[in-house]
């Protein structure tokens, strides 16, 4: 059973910055494609970030482009991705996504298991 469980989410001020983590566990965490989502209140989920096996392609929302960055550490079984310079329309409930082999995908129905989620939240 694939595990996935996010972390680092909370309260800051517009500008500032968090660090998500997403620990995998069960499964081989190599050949995951990683994803991570979101999705604001009264709104569909959408598309953040996409990284390959090793971490050589990824891929971003254009709103993200140059504040987020996603990484991985398969050493470790945990994806991440930083925000910086982040805005009150960043805030939203976080997700991240596994999808076995293939490539980066940036549509949900392509990833194959989902974290619980953890609040972000940016005050203006």
């Amino acid at each position: 059973q694939v595990q996935l469980v996010e972390s680092g989410g909370g309260l800051v001020q517009a500008g500032g910055s968090l660090s998500l983590s997403c620990a995998v566990s069960g499964g081989s965490f190599t050949y995951y494609i990683m994803g991570w989502f979101r999705q604001a209140p009264g709104k569909e989920r959408e598309f953040v970030a996409t990284i390959s096996w090793v971490g050589g392609v990824s891929y971003y929302a254009d709103f993200v482009k140059g504040r987020f960055t996603i990484s991985r550490n398969n050493a470790k079984n945990t994806v991440y991705l930083q925000m910086n310079n982040l805005k009150p329309e960043d805030t939203a409930v976080y997700y991240c996504a596994a999808r076995y082999k293939l490539g980066p995908s940036k549509s949900i129905p392509d990833y194959d298991f989902w974290g619980q989620g953890t609040q972000v939240s940016v005050s203006s």
